[in-house]
C-alpha cells in the first residue's frame, strides 16, 4: 500500500501513525486498570472472600483508584489538539538586559540550558548570530532550532 503513496502523503500518514501510538497506549493503559478494578471490585463483594485477601484487594483497589485519575488526565492531554506552530521551526532570541557582564553570563547560561533542551529533545541548534561579552557571556545570541 505505500508504495502507491505519494511521498508526502506517506510522510503525513507516517507522522499520524506516530503521534496515534500514545494515545493508544494510554487508551489501552486506562482500560486495563479499570478492568482490573471492577474484577477486585467484584472480588470484595463475593462472601466467599476471606478476611486477608479482603484486605490485599481493598489495598489494590485504592491503589488503582488513586491511579485512574492519572491516567484519564495523560490521555486528555494526549487527545488535546495540536497547534499546527508544533512542527515548524522557531528562532531563539536571547539578550542580556540590564546588568552588564553579569546579564551577559545570564544571557549565555540562559541559551545553553535552553540548547540542551533543544537537543534533549532531538531538535538541532544552529547558531545564526552571536555578540560575546568581554566577561564569556552573550550580549545578544540568536540560534534556530529545527526538528
Amino acid at each position: 500500500m505505500a508504495a502507491n503513496l505519494p511521498p508526502d502523503e506517506y510522510v503525513a500518514l507516517s507522522r499520524e501513525y506516530s503521534e496515534l501510538g500514545p494515545v493508544a497506549k494510554a487508551v489501552s493503559e486506562l482500560r486495563a486498570a479499570r478492568s482490573e478494578l471492577a474484577g477486585i471490585e467484584e472480588l470484595l463483594d463475593d462472601p466467599d472472600t476471606d478476611a486477608e485477601m479482603r484486605v490485599m484487594a481493598q489495598e489494590e483497589a485504592q491503589e488503582l483508584a488513586d491511579r485512574l485519575p492519572e491516567l484519564e488526565n495523560r490521555m486528555l492531554v494526549l487527545l488535546a489538539p495540536k497547534d499546527e506552530a508544533d512542527r515548524k521551526n522557531a528562532i531563539l532570541e536571547v539578550r542580556a538586559g540590564t546588568g552588564g557582564d553579569e546579564a551577559a553570563l545570564f544571557a549565555g547560561d540562559l541559551f545553553r540550558m535552553y540548547q540542551n533542551y533543544a537537543t534533549d529533545h532531538g531538535w538541532r541548534v544552529e547558531i545564526m548570530s552571536a555578540s560575546e561579552s568581554e566577561a564569556g557571556g552573550f550580549k545578544e545570541i540568536v540560534g534556530r532550532v529545527s526538528g
